[in-house]
């Protein structure tokens, strides 16, 4: 593939210096703007929907930069989406060709973006997504986001259109945790989608860095009637 074909989806944390996001948050917010990208009808049938159709087609890659202040503020300048889950703030905008990023995105930096919870995130709420990280990688704050946002992507292609509409009706809730090891195993064994890396960055190629579960997708992507609460395998 050449380089001119190849896409990739733009995300953008507000990391101000005061005011840092906590890692959570962060990562649901990246896996949230992703959501938010495939369920917009200007990515469905308007005119963001040529963009996605060809990022689809040679792969879905993402890349997490980070912004403040100024840097910020143009960015919202740009075509795209703003998601905020609690502390965090994540821009998505329409995927672009890897080597035609616009100058307010080229100058952000991608680097050593990394974020810390200031106490552990508890239980995921029950009935949404829940991302489970893989307890035996050690990631960037930023790699994490990109890979929560290639498993909400995962998980939206393995929902039925009636099991979406339900999903989007409520919000597309989706929670990331790291797994234990006991679980993480089971996980992978589960026949859930998951996340191989392509090795661009920081883990090996072919790292199964998470995997998506939910209800519904355990019952081959068609939410059940009246599901209960999303049980936490952890426990």
């Amino acid at each position: 593939m050449s380089e001119p074909d190849r896409q990739v989806l733009p995300l953008v944390v507000r990391i101000e210096r005061a005011t840092p996001p906590r890692r959570t948050d962060a990562l649901e917010a990246a896996a949230a703007a992703v959501l938010a990208m495939l369920d917009d009808e200007r990515a469905v049938s308007g005119e963001w929907a040529q963009a996605v159709r060809a990022w689809e087609t040679v792969g879905i890659r993402k890349v997490v930069r980070r912004a403040r202040g100024g840097e910020w503020r143009r960015v919202l300048d740009l075509p795209g989406i703003t998601v905020t889950v609690r502390s965090a703030e994540v821009r998505v905008h329409p995927p672009i060709p890897v080597d035609a990023w616009p100058k307010e995105l080229s100058r952000l930096q991608v680097s050593g973006t990394d974020l810390d919870d200031d106490e552990p995130p508890g239980p995921p709420p029950p009935g949404g997504a829940v991302l489970w990280l893989n307890p035996a990688l050690t990631m960037s704050a930023g790699k994490a986001m990109a890979q929560a946002g290639h498993a909400a992507q995962l998980a939206w292609w393995g929902t039925s259109q009636p099991a979406r509409a339900a999903w989007a009706e409520e919000g597309l809730p989706v929670a990331v945790r790291t797994a234990d090891e006991r679980t993480w195993a089971r996980l992978v064994d589960s026949g859930l989608p998951v996340v191989r890396d392509a090795g661009f960055t920081e883990i090996e190629p072919g790292s199964r860095t998470v995997v998506a579960d939910a209800p519904w997708l355990r019952a081959g992507g068609h939410r059940p009637a009246g599901h209960g609460p999303l049980r936490n395998p952890s426990r």
